[in-house]
């Protein structure tokens, strides 16, 4: 579909989609330090808890990150399509306050029961990022969604810069303390969010809620009235599936590999966050106007699996700091992935495509991490004579590859293709 030619925006304009930018952002990047802020405390609170070794956490920390992604997965949809029908405002801000009930349940578990409920509601409120993304759509003009969408991925970076450092300094006191320093900043968001988020669907632009929209089955097929979208999207998922072996088994992978501390793992992703935030940023924008969406896509695919590599046969841990200048690059592929998507939706179907996104990435965040955490178990075993971390980031690798060339068969231009150029071919 040929989009409409941009119009010129008063002062005024220009400054409340400023002023939206910044909030959502802003609300995304409170919510990442809350999640990252736990991430390097995860194997000692898991084996305080439980008393298990280091390969049987890592083990219990795939089905904990399973339990979020599948709540994810299920309420994706709904939270998409429940911010077409009320606005993305009342979404947003009852998934923010979610974060903080969930993160204090987290705290105060005493048991995996405890701590899988808390990760379970986790789920149902890491949804946000559908009606995020839709928010983003909203207030953007399509030949800006790419910059617009990195600039999301920017607040995710800065969040992986003070989140992850912070909670490897808490955690060295103990390792229970950024659950609530997590749930304090949730909820500063959600206040924030009340007072100052304004709505950016227009009643005009709602439609009604529908069940059958609203569940993960009925979003994929709500997908298929855009043919075009469903290469694009299935490389994402398999691009997911390979990014979650990050999340879910660096702190792991660094223990096992390399006996960092809480604080040395806090700060390896806090100088990953940094090189997120320099490449999503400031030179995804760039990236695109120079070379377009679909060759930007291939650079970040091409980085992620190089790097992916690289982890393999580094023998040294301080190597990790120089394979990050080459990971960096793999900040690029999602923008460009989801601005070609939305540049083939309609304007008021923005919140339903973004669901039904959200949901199979969600489905890929279930693949991901229990693949990536069961295989790092089963190949650093304490029976095991020759442990090997490294086969986790083989086997993502390998599936980041995979994407790489289903996206490459989804988007090859065509003579009839009447899309801009960004959009279908880069």
């Amino acid at each position: 579909m040929n989009e409409p030619e941009p119009q010129p925006q008063s002062p005024l304009a220009q400054r409340d989609e400023r002023r939206a930018l910044a909030i959502i952002c802003a609300a995304v990047l409170i919510d990442t330090i809350g999640f990252g802020i736990i991430i390097p405390v995860l194997p000692a609170y898991l084996r305080d808890l439980t008393g298990a070794t280091l390969p049987e956490a890592t083990r219990i920390a795939g089905w904990l990150v399973v339990t979020f992604a599948a709540l994810q997965f299920l309420f994706g949809p709904v939270m998409g399509n429940l911010s077409d029908r009320f606005g993305r405002r009342p979404v947003l801000l009852i998934a923010m306050a979610m974060f903080g009930v969930n993160y204090l349940l987290m705290g105060l578990a005493t048991n995996l029961v405890t701590l899988f409920i808390g990760r379970a509601l986790t789920g149902i409120s890491g949804a946000i990022y559908a009606p995020a993304n839709a928010y983003m759509a909203d207030v953007s003009p399509p030949e800006k969604r790419a910059q617009r969408f990195a600039l999301i991925g920017a607040a995710f970076g800065v969040g992986f810069i003070l989140g992850p450092a912070l909670g490897g300094l808490l955690g060295s006191f103990d390792p229970r303390t950024p659950f609530f320093v997590a749930a304090g900043l949730a909820g500063l968001n959600a206040v924030i969010g009340f007072f100052l988020l304004r709505e950016s669907l227009p009643r005009a632009r709602r439609r009604a809620f529908e069940w059958r929209r609203a569940n993960p089955l009925g979003a994929f097929f709500a997908l298929r009235k855009f043919p075009a979208v469903l290469g694009v999207i299935g490389a994402m998922f398999l691009w997911q599936v390979a990014f979650h072996i990050y999340p879910s088994t660096w702190s792991f992978f660094a223990t096992l590999r390399y006996g960092w501390s809480e604080a040395l793992i806090g700060l390896s992703l806090a100088t990953a966050g940094v090189w997120m935030v320099v490449v999503q940023g400031a030179l995804t924008g760039r990236i695109v106007r120079a070379i377009g969406e679909r060759m930007t896509a291939f650079i970040g695919v091409a980085s992620f699996v190089l790097a992916a590599l690289l982890y393999v046969v580094i023998p040294a841990g301080w190597m990790v700091f120089l394979v990050q200048v080459v990971a960096a690059g793999q900040g690029v592929a999602q923008a460009a992935m989801q601005a070609i998507i939305s540049k083939r939706t309609p304007p008021d179907q923005q919140g339903e495509l973004q669901g039904g996104v959200a949901s199979l990435m969600g489905l890929g965040a279930i693949a991901g991490p229990l693949a990536m955490t069961q295989t790092l178990a089963y190949f650093t075993d304490a029976g095991r004579a020759h442990p090997f971390p490294g086969a986790a980031f083989l086997l993502a690798a390998a599936i980041a590859a995979l994407a790489g060339f289903v996206f490459a068969a989804a988007t090859r231009p065509a003579p009839h293709d009447s899309l801009p150029e960004g959009a279908a071919a880069g």
